[in-house]
């Protein structure tokens, strides 16, 4: 089994995949403070509770946007189940051209993405990733990663509301009943939400425009079943795409669940 683990700014998600199929999944905060020993602890009683043996993993993959977490997780990877982590970053081999300025300066999230895209879609694809920032990267009609738009996400707007504009409270991230808000709540929520709608619909409409074909648009990300919903430009939702990404990767570099 691999143990395939996906560190972002504000949630790490966690999937253990068995020959291609992925048998469990977690969820859990981003938190540079911890220690390896309490990830580990954690990770064995993740593990504990589906009934996993964590003697059975033989090999662990990482995707991350905080550098800190990666020595953590390494160490985890030595203590705790005895294995050496593919991280993925310059030299791993990932199957895909990227044809940027400066390769090195990519977000592994973005390449694990349009990597997990291309196994289940046909190129050209746009593909969307609401996290913490929010990331839409174009793949060619040949596969190649060709470059793409980071926009403040949902969250960290949200946030710059509350903390910036004083009378202004901190809300619950959700569609309100009607886009002409009758109070500071729902007009906060339809700024955010219809908001990052119409700037996700004007970067996909700018992207097909340079694409100069038709496009598949694949959504993924903690944030997307907020705006998915709200939009028919998005052609496809999967939840698990950075995943699947990275045991697609796991496998093109020799590692075997």
């Amino acid at each position: 089994m691999i143990l395939a683990i996906d560190v972002g700014n504000t949630n790490t998600v966690l999937g253990i995949y068995k020959e291609e199929e992925m048998i469990a999944h977690w969820r859990i905060s981003t938190d540079k403070d911890k220690t390896v020993d309490e990830y580990g602890i954690l990770l064995r009683n993740l593990f504990s509770h589906e009934n996993i043996d964590a003697e059975n993993i033989r090999d662990i993959v990482i995707s991350s946007t905080v550098p800190p977490i990666v020595t953590v997780l390494e160490e985890v990877g030595h203590l705790y189940f005895d294995l050496y982590p593919l991280v993925i970053g310059p030299g791993v081999k990932t199957g895909m051209n990227i044809k940027m300025d400066n390769p090195r300066e990519v977000g592994a999230d973005r390449i694990v993405n349009a990597v997990g895209a291309i196994q289940k879609y046909d190129p050209p694809l746009i593909v969307v990733d609401f996290g913490t920032a929010t990331s839409i990267d174009a793949v060619s009609k040949n596969g190649n990663f060709i470059g793409g738009a980071i926009a403040p996400g949902i969250g960290i707007s949200t946030e710059a509301l509350f903390n910036y504009a004083a009378k202004l409270p901190r809300i619950e991230l959700k569609k309100p009943s009607k886009a002409i808000g009758k109070n500071s709540i729902m007009a906060m929520q339809s700024g955010i939400i219809y908001g990052f709608v119409g700037q996700t619909e004007a970067l996909i409409t700018k992207f097909k425009e340079e694409i100069k074909g038709e496009s598949t648009v694949v959504a993924t990300g903690g944030l997307v079943n907020l705006i998915a919903p709200e939009t028919e430009m998005i052609d496809a939702v999967e939840a698990f795409l950075t995943l699947e990404g990275l045991q697609y990767i796991a496998e093109i570099n020799g590692v075997k669940g």
